[in-house]
């Protein structure tokens, strides 16, 4: 017990050095640098701004709470990470769910590692950090490689040894941004995994994805079952030999989408599977136009 009273003590001693205008430091190799940088001090929460850089932007409340109650009652146990921007000032890299907690049980300072780190740094530790976490859904993960990708001009070789994963691990991630954003936001609030995700995105048509997620959440469907519903629709586009009944089939299909357009007033699309069977999607654009095409079918 007495060792943790001492090392509290010093991290508050070295909190003072820092808001002394004398010793502000600025870069590694400035005096006092070592006494600060890489050790647990105490920092005036107000002196701490939020990471712009931060990926996670979703924050349970519930568990916030309950992290808050932790911080009440035992303290802050694992210390933030902050960059120096300034004399007394500094920009948080990792740790948002902490200082957050902490603001909520009233708490003045908080037990930071300092870094002198660039933006490029900041960020890259932000999201490598970030990507190591368990609690983050796969959206923010994948959200976290593309910022890399993007912004630090990362190639996927390159960020999987910055975080341990292979690129294939990082493919797969990447690969969920190309689902529709209905069936993304799907994930991240917890409908649906992400091996769904995976199993929806070998179908390119948004729409065709859609029906197949709404079909996932209202039936309950398990990933394997969700990976035999889109082989099966991949089955049904599979080209088939032309057959005088099939083409005789596609051809009164076309014929009449002109007669469907002109009768609905809207741009009906007609699908037609190998098989013969098919769909007819007929678009509304508000609660009127809705009930104008029931009155139209009921003749």
């Amino acid at each position: 017990m007495a060792k943790a009273v001492k090392k509290q003590a010093l991290g508050r001693g070295l909190s003072a050095l820092l808001k002394d205008p004398e010793n502000d430091i600025k870069a590694i190799g400035d005096k006092n640098a070592d006494k600060v940088v890489g050790n647990i001090i105490e920092l005036d929460i107000d002196a701490i701004e939020i990471n712009p850089f931060q990926p996670r932007t979703n924050f349970n409340e519930d568990s916030l709470q309950e992290l808050a109650s932790s911080i009440k009652e035992l303290g802050v146990i694992q210390p933030i990470t902050v960059r120096k921007l300034g004399f007394n000032t500094y920009q948080l890299i990792s740790g948002e769910r902490r200082l957050r907690a902490s603001k909520l049980v009233g708490l003045t300072t908080v037990p930071a590692y300092i870094r002198i780190a660039n933006d490029n740094e900041s960020l890259i530790m932000a999201l490598v950090e970030n990507i190591q976490r368990h609690d983050l859904d796969p959206i923010e993960i994948a959200l976290s490689y593309q910022r890399l990708i993007i912004e630090i001009q990362l190639t996927q070789e390159q960020m999987s040894e910055r975080v341990g994963k292979k690129r294939s691990t990082i493919a797969n991630y990447l690969r969920l941004l190309k689902l529709d954003p209905i069936i993304q936001t799907g994930i991240r609030d917890g409908f649906i995994s992400m091996g769904h995700g995976r199993a929806i995105i070998n179908i390119d048509n948004q729409d065709i994805q859609t029906d197949i997620y709404q079909k996932i959440v209202s039936q309950n469907l398990s990933v394997r079952e969700t990976e035999a519903l889109v082989k099966n629709y991949q089955e049904g586009l599979k080209p088939i030999l032309v057959k005088a009944k099939k083409a005789t089939t596609f051809a009164i299909v076309e014929e009449q989408k002109k007669s469907f357009n002109n009768f609905f007033g809207a741009k009906v699309d007609v699908k037609v599977a190998g098989n013969g069977k098919g769909k007819i999607t007929i678009p509304f654009h508000s609660e009127e136009d809705f009930e104008r095409i029931i009155k139209l079918i009921k003749g």
